[in-house]
């Protein structure tokens, strides 16, 4: 069984679960959380188990750090879905294992009684490949939003579109290890330590 919640990732001087934005969560839930290792320039990542994460949280987060943020939610740490926010307030989205986001947003056919007797069949494996293909039209603006955002959270400008594309499009055992080296191509500094296993 893989992780499933959201990875907060944000800069601050002051440590983020400190934000007032998490005041609503109770102590005994906030201990759950898990911190990665900082990456200089007061870079964090928070780990939150599945639940603890709102969606409005991420705009209320940037203006409390009036830095860009971004959250990946993963899901049994098979796919993520990343949002980046800038400081004026351009979203970007990016889904994390491609293959695996398109096989569970592959719609099933109506008056199916059980999925099990779908998936594994050429039908599913022709849905897949067309919602694969889809995904992979948003890819390259995707990529882009990623590179405005970073050089707007002050990050050299020295990624190239391609590579972000090519790691967008990649496969992992683990979404986590994407969103990782996403921001690690992306030019952010590198955490001394690596980040713990899920």
């Amino acid at each position: 069984m893989g992780f499933s919640g959201h990875l907060v990732f944000a800069r601050s001087k002051r440590p983020l679960l400190e934000a007032p934005v998490f005041d609503s969560i109770h102590q005994k839930l906030k201990d759950t959380v898990q911190a990665w290792c900082p990456r200089p320039g007061g870079w964090q990542t928070l780990q939150f188990d599945h639940g603890l994460w709102e969606d409005d949280y991420l705009s209320a987060l940037l203006g409390w750090t009036s830095a860009p943020a971004c959250v990946a939610d993963v899901s049994d740490s098979d796919i993520a879905l990343v949002t980046g926010l800038g400081t004026n307030s351009q979203r970007w989205r990016a889904w994390l294992n491609l293959d695996n986001a398109a096989a569970l947003l592959t719609e099933e056919p109506e008056g199916l009684d059980d999925v099990s007797l779908w998936v594994g069949t050429p039908e599913f494996n022709e849905a897949v490949t067309r919602k694969r293909a889809e995904l992979d039209v948003d890819v390259p603006a995707a990529a882009e939003g990623a590179l405005v955002w970073a050089v707007a959270a002050g990050i050299p400008a020295t990624a190239q579109q391609p590579r972000i594309e090519e790691l967008l499009r990649s496969r992992e055992t683990f979404a986590e290890d994407l969103f990782r080296d996403l921001l690690d191509e992306l030019g952010f500094p590198r955490a001394a330590q690596p980040s713990p296993e899920p």
